[in-house]
């Protein structure tokens, strides 16, 4: 009899286990900030299968998505979208402005912010949860960069919510690409 080794070599490297066959991930706003963001500040060793932590400070974008050239792969959504936790990078000590550079670039803030609410009937009462920022990466230095095709929208939670967790002060937050 032979034996299947991957779920042990996956359990020794961290990544969550494989997703079903024709699973598809497309959650609202809505529930990116209640069901995911807020439970992983709530609980760091939350670790849905569909959302990966990653620094993304430490990787280029044509890295994070590996299978994007290739294919779709199983943390695909309709429109070829990947999920990532990844903690806030501050610039300076005094934690005002968000470090987004990259060795090859930097992402962008573009637009203005949305600010996500939650739906009437709901604990929440349709109250702000959150804001999502769009973010376009540039390749190179600020600010002579070269404007790549490369989106990704960041989800932060507002302080104070019921969804918000103590910990909300360490900056998770999912990444959208």
């Amino acid at each position: 009899m032979g034996t299947d080794h991957r779920r042990d070599d996956r359990a020794c490297t961290g990544l969550p286990p494989p997703l079903p066959p024709g699973f598809r991930f497309r959650p609202t706003d809505q529930e990116l900030l209640v069901h995911y963001l807020a439970r992983k500040t709530a609980d760091a060793r939350f670790a849905p299968g569909a959302i990966r932590d990653v620094d993304l400070y430490k990787a280029e974008p044509w890295d994070l998505l590996p299978a994007a050239a290739a294919g779709r792969d199983d943390n695909d959504g309709e429109d070829g979208c990947r999920y990532f936790f990844c903690a806030r990078r501050v610039k300076f000590p005094s934690g005002v402005r968000t470090n987004r550079a990259t060795r090859a670039g930097y992402w962008k803030s573009t637009g203005k912010d949305k600010v996500v609410v939650a739906p009437h009937g709901h604990d929440e009462g349709g109250g702000p949860l959150g804001v999502k920022k769009t973010l376009v990466f540039y390749r190179g230095r600020a600010p002579r960069g070269e404007k790549t095709g490369w989106v990704m929208h960041e989800y932060r939670l507002v302080p104070g919510n019921a969804s918000c967790s103590q910990t909300f002060a360490r900056g998770d937050q999912v990444y959208k690409c």
